[in-house]
Formats: C-alpha cells, structure tokens, sequence
C-alpha cells in the first residue's frame, strides 16, 4: 500500500520528464515534497506524541525504497530532514522545541539538514573544529562545514561543534539546532557531480548566537547521540540504494529488449543477458540486507554490524548496477540524453556519503573483536 500510494503521488507531483530539467538546473522538488507531506509520510517513522503514525522499520523501508526507486534526489529530499537532522530534534529536543519543531517538519512547513563534515573533518567527526562558547544562557558559534545536503533549503541545521576543547576527542562535542537565517550564518552551493537537485554546500558559522534551549540534548554528550541515530541513517541510505537498483536493472533491461544489433534485440545475446542477470542479482541480494536488518530493528536488535553491512551492500551493488547497465547500453548509457548517465553520477556517492563504506568495515571488524 505505501508502495502503490507513494509511486502514485510521485508520478504526478514529479513526472520523470521534469526531473531531467530539475537535475540539468539543480533546482530542489519542492512540489513532490510538498506532497509527500500532504499525505503524512514525513512523519510515517515519528512518534505518535508529537503527530507522527509511529510506524515500524519495514514501514519506513518500505517508503525509503519506494522513494530510492523512484528518483534518489526526492529519497535524499526526504531522508535529511526527517533523519539526518529530524531524529536529533525528536530523540534529544526539549520539550518545547519538540512542540514547535516537530510538527512543522510532519507538515513540510519546515526544512533541515545536518552540519557534521567539515573541511578537515570528514570521516574523522570527533576531529571537528567548529566551536561552541557559553555566553550567559546563550551559546556563540564559529567555525566552517562543507558537503552538508540540503542546506540551501533548510530553515534549520542541526550543528555539530565542539563545546570543550580539553575534553578528549570523542567527549566535548554539543549539537545546536541553528536557523538558517540567522545573523553569521552564510550558505554557498556547491557544485556536485550526482543528486543535484538535493546537492551539498559549504555553510560558515561567524559569531551565530544561539540560545542554551536550542542544545539537543545535554553538553559535551553529543557522540553519543549521533551513534544513536546512526543506525536509522545507515537503514535509509541502504533502502535509498536498493531502490535505485531495482530502477536501474529494469531501465538497463528495457533499452537491450528494444535495441536491435545484428539483427535482432541485443537481450537476445548471452553475454548481454548475463549483466541483466548479474545486475538483478544485486538488486535482489540489496533489498534482502535491507529488509532483514529492519527485520531484526522492529525485533528489537541492536544491528550494528547488520546495518554497515546492508550500507555496503546496498551503495556498493548500486553502482556496480549503474557502471553495468552503463555498459549494457554503451553509447547510449554514456549520452546525458538518456537516464542512465544520471543514474550512474547518482549512485556514486553512496559508497561515500553517511560514513564511508571503509569506516562501515571498521564499524564491522570492531564488531568482530578485531
């Protein structure tokens, strides 16, 4: 049901023609956004309380895919606001900025995005310089972030800093949920390779005042909330690629059942069946990470090795769908006047994005006790 109802919601609030203008402009769909939050699905995963639908892991899954599978830059749309940044407001906000944020994010009247990354910084978050300093009951920020998705859009970010200098390098971070627009705060595009319409940005901090009551959760315990909401990241960004992996290995198979070569279809040929069958093979391998590590989340398992590992499998098989569906339609796939070229510069930042898939193997061998 949330498969047929968001494909059905996108395909009128984001016809596929429009996404290749979209991507080509770099322009954000704010019109499919809208919608999905029209129809509730901004708070299908927040609780009941502050008026989401409390739904499972494989609620969630189910709507991520669905969106990876449609078009990835709406999924991105969706998964930074309502996780990256939304889930620290839900899970460490006070009450009172719950009350205010929280349904303004379910209604789409509101846009986040999260400031992690910084120039210095990228893999290594307990190495972030940007800083956070007491002033009274306010708090004074200065520093610099880069490839932060959505910040362009958002009304809000969710800053990570550094609250005390002395402490160790996993302890003295604090995270400040920021307006956009506030004095200090200065946004630049960048210009990004994929997923343009949700592309990064460069966002400096000058002397941004921001009161104690916008802290989510307490000082300098701020690692151990983003570990908190790592596992929700990592499930959306598996689904998002096993969704675009499913959409890619039909577009791939499409194109050689139509392109004749010799005579007859090119899908006619084993060596060309074999890549259509090496990508399905992915996709499926993809979605069954994904849907059993929502499996064991709705049972109440912790996952963490599960979770890097359907994060690997997932943004890995992503591309290497892309880079052989690439080659299945070979000038064709090369030629920005078919989907198959944006595909494969969407794919690619999955391996990247939301803690490298080298960090997810680090993630796994401490698991193991290596």
């Amino acid at each position: 049901m949330v498969r047929a109802s968001v494909l059905d919601l996108l395909e009128k609030s984001l016809p596929w023609p429009l996404i290749r203008e979209m991507d080509e402009e770099r322009a954000f769909p704010h019109a499919a956004y809208d919608a999905l939050a029209k129809a509730g699905f901004m708070g299908l995963f927040y609780p009941e309380e502050y008026g989401g639908t409390g739904g499972s892991h494989k609620d969630f899954t189910a709507l991520v895919e669905t969106l990876g599978y449609y078009y990835t830059g709406i999924a991105q749309a969706y998964m930074t606001t309502v996780i990256y940044a939304g889930m620290h407001v839900v899970k460490f906000g006070r009450p009172e900025v719950k009350a205010e944020i929280v349904p303004k994010i379910i209604s789409g009247e509101i846009k986040l995005a999260l400031a992690m990354s910084e120039p210095g910084t990228g893999s290594d978050v307990a190495g972030i310089k940007t800083r956070a300093v007491r002033d009274g009951d306010d708090y004074v920020l200065n520093g610099q972030k880069v490839w932060i998705t959505c910040a362009h859009v958002a009304d809000y970010l969710v800053v990570v800093c550094k609250t005390d200098i002395a402490a160790e390098r996993h302890r003295g971070l604090s995270i400040f949920l920021v307006d956009a627009k506030a004095p200090g705060v200065t946004i630049r595009p960048l210009n990004m390779l994929g997923r343009r319409t949700t592309h990064a940005n460069e966002v400096f901090l000058e002397n941004v005042r921001i009161s104690k009551r916008h802290m989510l959760g307490e000082e300098n315990a701020a690692w151990k909330n983003l570990m908190h909401c790592l596992g929700v990241e990592r499930l959306c960004l598996a689904a998002i690629s096993a969704g675009h992996c499913a959409k890619i290995t039909e577009y791939a198979a499409d194109y050689a059942q139509q392109r004749i070569q010799f005579g007859q279809p090119i899908s006619d040929f084993q060596v060309i069946q074999h890549k259509l069958v090496d990508m399905a093979i992915m996709s499926e391998s993809a979605r069954q990470s994904v849907w059993r590590v929502a499996e064991l989340l709705d049972g109440g398992q912790n996952a963490v090795r599960e979770l890097s590992m359907a994060k690997i499998i997932c943004t890995d098989n992503n591309f290497r769908c892309a880079d052989i569906g690439l080659q299945v339609m070979g000038g064709a796939g090369y030629s920005a006047e078919y989907d198959m070229a944006m595909f494969f510069r969407d794919s690619r930042v999955g391996p990247i994005g939301g803690g490298s898939n080298e960090i997810q193997r680090n993630v796994i061998a401490k698991q193991m006790g290596l």
